[in-house]
């Protein structure tokens, strides 16, 4: 059979149709003999393979057969039974990976966001269980700051186009630090400080306004708010508690397809994208 006709496959009564090429991508295996009609277990019936196994499970087999990576749901919790499917198709590289069953588990990620203005000034800090999270809020956070005299915390200034960006604070690769508002220097001058927060273009100056855009940030990245409190009421310091599943980083197999190859691949860590 060429690589690249197609094969049509009945597992346990859900159909699939692939190419040849991508069942053979570990040519040991049992999918790969299959193709090649060396596994008499596996019958073509009018056209179709049919094989008598979970269906459900084979869906994320191809996924794996077809990325060479693990992607599973937030809430997958059939590990011992997908790695017996990867098994009983010969797919060891598969089964060694879903064995680390440690690394492809979703974990708990926490954030902490906490709130107070002092005049006409307001302060934030966010705290996180998971640097990459911080990194990424880091990114999506702008603090412009400009200098004119005769201002308040209500004028803004006449035009946003004098302001400058300031680095964000980072005391630690879990948190990071900023402020909003306006606040006198020498001479009677106003310094303001803006925040704009992607990929809202607004720059906004008022400490309420920008925590109301950071929570709704925050939510719309799949956090849920789990807790508000006061921490020291003399300074009104507000903390705001969130939590998400976070997706584990993708594992993922490098194949040697070299000639004489066996096709058996390496199982690795590597860092996948996988949506919010």
């Amino acid at each position: 059979m060429s690589s690249r006709e197609l094969v049509v496959l009945s597992v346990g009564g859900v159909r699939f149709v692939t190419r040849a090429s991508t069942l053979q991508q570990f040519p040991e295996s049992r999918l790969a003999r299959m193709v090649n009609d060396d596994d008499r277990e596996f019958k073509l019936v009018n056209g179709e393979f049919f094989v008598d196994r979970d269906g459900a499970l084979f869906g994320y087999i191809m996924d794996f057969l077809r990325t060479l990576q693990v992607s599973l749901p937030i809430d997958f919790s059939d590990y011992q039974r997908l790695q017996r499917e990867a098994e009983y198709y010969g797919l060891y590289p598969l089964a060694d990976l879903l064995s680390q069953e440690h690394l492809l588990k979703p974990r708990l990620e926490m954030l902490e966001v906490r709130f107070s203005l002092q005049e006409m000034q307001a302060f934030f800090r966010i705290f996180g269980s998971c640097s990459t999270t911080i990194e990424a809020l880091a990114e999506q956070i702008t603090v412009f700051t400009g200098q004119q005299s005769g201002q308040g915390w209500n004028s803004p200034f006449s035009s946003q186009k004098q302001l400058v960006p300031l680095p964000l604070e980072r005391p630690s690769h879990h948190d990071l630090v900023f402020l909003c508002g306006t606040e006198y220097s020498a001479g009677d001058q106003v310094v303001a400080r803006y925040v704009s927060i992607k990929p809202d273009n607004r720059k906004l100056i008022n400490g309420t306004n920008v925590l109301g855009l950071l929570l709704d940030s925050l939510l719309k990245d799949g956090f849920r708010l789990i807790s508000t409190r006061t921490v020291t009421s003399e300074e009104k310091v507000e903390c705001y508690t969130f939590e998400r599943m976070k997706r584990a980083a993708g594992l993922a197999i490098v194949v040697n397809q070299t000639a004489g190859s066996s096709g058996v691949g390496q199982a690795r860590r590597s860092q996948v994208q996988k949506g919010k």
